[in-house]
């Protein structure tokens, strides 16, 4: 049944590989089953937003699920789908906000509200053809470059998660030199017991990875409970790994946060430059993180992806649903990496993901734990981040036209902490550099609209938030 609807064979794949790669897939995503409450809720930083934690938990694993579930079965592909890091903060510290000062009382429905309809206008442009138009226009070095960029920024959110690289105000970063913390230490292991598999061809080696530290974490936390040195009190194992109290655990209501949209004040002017930069945001997080893992993955044929619109509606539908349910945009996750690196292939590596978010809401205990501890996954990431940057010798160094846009990507998704405004670097630089060296009339009218909209979006709208 599997090899018919999902062509195992046809893609060098088994049950067995997809469903390893789904989990693993799952766990270095999890964390956002924990995460999204805690920032949507307010908990995170102490200043509550009137969200219910709970609700919000549920509302994550759903939306997760549905559009996880739509990208397996409708597009076939190994990407798993959850509410976006990035998004959520934008929610909280500027849609909430804006709200809020609009006067609104009730100022997380009417962020919720925009959130809702940008995810009905983005289910518009993929259905149009529009978002796939965008994709098609894109020049294979700048692809590579996205792809590359985004390797990058998985491997950078992995060595902050670890604990490895910090925050510094003079430098902005920082490489922690404690390197006998525990955190690092485990964070080391994970990391050598992964890349040593893998170049042992070991089947599920970022997976056992992962299991390694977390297995390694248990032991130490039990261990760091009596020490009273400041390095070890003050170490993530210590203040953030918490051992579960249970294994399973009844969901907790959707009601507080179910339907609570508020479309009409939404829909206010105050309200409409942020419906366009959860759309912007959405657009290009989207076609970025589709184009890193299809590349890493093979899939594309010809600079083009086959069922590419049946993978631009699903995160269209998630986000739609995602609203509906009470949580802010869904968007494809760039972990979704870690699962194609594992072997995934198809969609049932999806379904899995899918599956495991419904799974969560009854063991919920055990995602906490897993999801608590941000060195566990780390490893996971800097390894499926080394892994990417193979795109980066695809890319046409000796032309200048082609790979000053792509660098432009690669180097901007990391160093902007944002897929979407690295693509627009790229976006801009591209036919700008081609109009001036003559080769204007080899680029698409559609990548100059899209150049001469996001130049409009940056100078008019975004630079006024």
């Amino acid at each position: 049944m599997f090899d018919k609807l999902f062509k195992l064979r046809e893609n060098q794949t088994t049950v067995r590989t997809e469903v390893m790669a789904g989990l693993t897939t799952f766990l270095t995503m999890s964390y956002i089953i924990v995460v999204q409450p805690a920032v949507l809720s307010g908990s995170m930083f102490d200043k509550p937003t009137g969200m219910d934690f709970g609700a919000i938990m549920v509302a994550t694993c759903l939306s997760a699920a549905l559009a996880t579930a739509i990208m397996g079965l409708y597009a076939r592909y190994p990407i798993a789908q959850a509410p976006g890091m990035g998004e959520n903060f934008f929610f909280v510290f500027s849609a909430i906000p804006a709200a809020a000062a609009a006067g609104f009382s009730n100022p997380w429905q009417v962020a919720l509200g925009t959130v809702f309809i940008s995810g009905v206008l983005f289910l518009l442009l993929s259905l149009f053809g529009v978002r796939e138009m965008i994709f098609n226009s894109i020049s294979p070095s700048l692809k590579n470059g996205i792809a590359a960029g985004i390797g990058l920024f998985i491997a950078f959110i992995g060595l902050q998660n670890a604990g490895l690289i910090v925050k510094d105000p003079g430098t902005a970063v920082r490489l922690n030199a404690n390197l006998a913390s525990p955190d690092l230490i485990l964070f080391f292991i994970g990391l050598i017991v992964t890349a040593a598999l893998h170049a042992r061809k070991v089947r599920g080696s970022i997976l056992w990875g992962i299991v390694v530290v977390i297995a390694l974490a248990v032991v130490g936390k039990a261990a760091i409970g009596h020490a009273t040195a400041p390095a070890l009190a003050s170490s993530m194992l210590a203040q953030r790994f918490s051992l579960p109290s249970g294994i399973v655990a009844p969901p907790p209501s959707l009601a507080p946060g179910f339907w609570k949209i508020d479309l009409t004040h939404a829909l206010s002017p105050k309200m409409a430059p942020f419906i366009f930069v959860f759309l912007f945001m959405l657009m290009f997080d989207a076609i970025g993180t589709l184009i890193g893992v299809c590349e890493q993955a093979g899939f594309m044929r010809d600079n083009k992806l086959p069922r590419a619109r049946q993978a631009m509606i699903s995160d269209a539908i998630g986000t739609v649903a995602g609203a509906s349910l009470g949580t802010s945009t869904v968007t494809s996750f760039i972990e979704s990496a870690a699962g194609v690196e594992q072997g995934g292939r198809t969609g049932l590596t999806a379904l899995v993901v899918a599956g495991l978010f419904i799974l969560a809401l009854f063991f919920s205990p055990l995602i906490a734990m897993a999801g608590s501890y941000p060195p566990a996954t780390a490893p996971a990431l800097v390894m499926v981040g080394a892994l990417m940057m193979r795109n980066t010798a695809k890319i046409e160094w000796d032309d200048p036209a082609e790979c000053i846009p792509a660098f432009l990507t690669l180097i901007g998704i990391p160093l902007s902490f944002s897929i979407a405004d690295g693509l627009a670097l790229g976006f801009m630089a591209d036919p700008m550099i081609k109009l001036c060296s003559g080769r204007g009339r080899k680029v698409s009218w559609l990548t100059y609209l899209l150049a001469a909209i996001l130049l409009a979006y940056f100078v008019f709208v975004r630079s006024r938030l």
